[in-house]
């Protein structure tokens, strides 16, 4: 197998443009950790949670999977100059910019840096580190919506 273009690392370090955090269309879709983790975090149920701060997003094989809603303005809807959520943040903010499809190659990579100032900048993070972030990405699967509404049921059974 052919060692990933990265095997020396890469250079990352955040300078806070919050550009990853809004500033254009997209999706933070949320897992059963994301999920769970939010709610513990501004004490709030699953219901009260996936109401006021998500929005079904259309995905694969015309299915819905949850995803935390934008503003008008696209930025996310939990920043607030900051993320107002940042120690329990979904995975998919977590692991950036260390995504399986940004990392596949370096193409990608530097094309995907002419919007983040940050990567190619800063800190040399090890290729371990970042085979360790593309799986956790990988693996955090988004909710479907029947999945979301099954929660919300065991939930209010034991309420």
């Amino acid at each position: 197998m052919k060692d990933p273009f990265y095997k020396n690392g890469l250079k990352f370090s955040c300078r806070r443009c919050s550009f990853c955090c809004g500033h254009g269309p997209g999706f933070v879709y949320l897992s059963k950790r994301d999920l769970s983790e939010l709610c513990k975090f501004f004490k709030l149920t699953i219901k009260e949670f996936v109401e006021g701060y998500c929005r079904w997003a259309d995905y694969y094989g015309g299915t819905k999977v949850l995803a935390l809603f934008e503003k008008k303005n696209f930025d996310c809807v939990l920043w607030k100059n900051g993320c107002s959520a940042y120690p329990a943040r979904p995975v998919q903010c977590s692991t950036y910019p260390f995504w399986s499809w940004m990392v596949n190659d370096k193409a990608v990579w530097d094309d995907c840096a002419k919007d983040c100032p940050g990567m190619n900048q800063g800190e040399l993070w090890p290729a371990e580190y970042i085979d360790e972030m593309k799986k956790k990405y990988d693996d955090n699967k988004p909710l479907y919506k029947e999945e979301v509404e099954k929660l919300m049921e065991e939930e209010e059974k034991f309420s």
